[in-house]
């Protein structure tokens, strides 16, 4: 089972660990829990977890487990996490996670990291957000298989003295003509895994340590003024490796299926990523082929 784990900012949302071995499920703009309790579907976790599970659903792959916590900035709701997956890793032994929204606590994430090390087989780990902060801040970003930062995160992972993406140093330039510099500077103080989702106008899938796939068309310029489609790619990519698709395929696949999506879809910048994700299932059946290759 892979499990996806973040946060949400609401703070009246109690963690739900009953959610991680039971069916969640999506419907309209809303990612309706086990218990009944609806999250509308607008960015961050719940838009990856929403994409995720349609995508699954439409491939006929696993689905996956949500671990969700309400967190609004203070980290209680983060530390719930952290300390119930330090208690449950074991027992759960999952396939893969994906990491989230979650505070940046350097002690809490280094235990979850051990627990995880501990376990017979290890996990895949794919990160995203909050928590690839952290884990860059911990020096152990390369323990990890798969990020999937913007131009401006990959930055941030190049820079060996930025404790967060806001105190970048100016000369490392957020630019698509830098990324290779950026990416060897941050591979060369072990600042991110070996994969990579570097999500632009064009995207770079970043396999073994190289830039092994540039991803740019179909472009809709549009789908960079929605927020939220990042964390929708981030979802594609959980969801096809939930799926056993290989790293490198699912990295590439991931990207690829955005954007034929926004192709499908035609937004505007008034477009809501929700509206986009609702409309995923049918795109995705109909260029199976397209998305995934050889792996369909």
């Amino acid at each position: 089972m892979w499990l996806i784990t973040g946060t949400l900012p609401d703070p009246d949302f109690a963690i739900h660990p009953d959610a991680v071995q039971a069916r969640s499920r999506v419907e309209s703009n809303a990612l309706i829990l086990p218990d009944g309790r609806a999250v509308p579907v607008q960015r961050g976790t719940a838009a990856l977890a929403a994409t995720a599970l349609l995508a699954c659903e439409a491939y006929g792959f696993p689905l996956p487990g949500l671990l969700l916590a309400g967190d609004t900035g203070q980290g209680t709701g983060s530390r719930r996490i952290y300390a119930w997956l330090v208690t449950h890793l074991a027992k759960l032994a999952p396939a893969g996670l994906t990491f989230h929204y979650l505070f940046p606590d350097l002690d809490w994430h280094n235990r979850v990291l051990m627990a995880l090390q501990a376990l017979e087989r290890k996990p895949m780990l794919a990160a995203d957000a909050g928590f690839m902060y952290v884990a860059k801040m911990s020096g152990y970003a390369d323990a990890y298989d798969l990020f999937t930062p913007d131009l401006g995160e990959l930055a941030f992972l190049a820079d060996e003295k930025a404790p967060h993406p806001f105190y970048t140093r100016g000369f490392l330039l957020a630019e698509e003509d830098n990324v290779p510099e950026l990416l060897q500077r941050a591979r060369r103080h072990g600042n991110c895994p070996s994969h990579m989702i570097v999500k632009g106008s064009t995207d770079y899938i970043v396999c073994n340590g190289e830039i092994a796939a540039r991803v740019s068309q179909p472009s809709v310029p549009a789908m960079e003024c929605i927020g939220g489609t990042g964390d929708l790619v981030t979802g594609l990519a959980t969801a096809f490796l939930a799926g056993g698709v290989p790293l490198c395929r699912a990295a590439e696949a991931a990207a690829r299926a955005a954007r034929l999506l926004a192709w499908e879809c035609a937004p505007t910048p008034s477009t809501q990523v929700g509206e986009l994700i609702r409309r995923l299932p049918p795109v995705l059946r109909a260029r199976k082929k397209e998305i995934l290759g050889d792996s369909a």
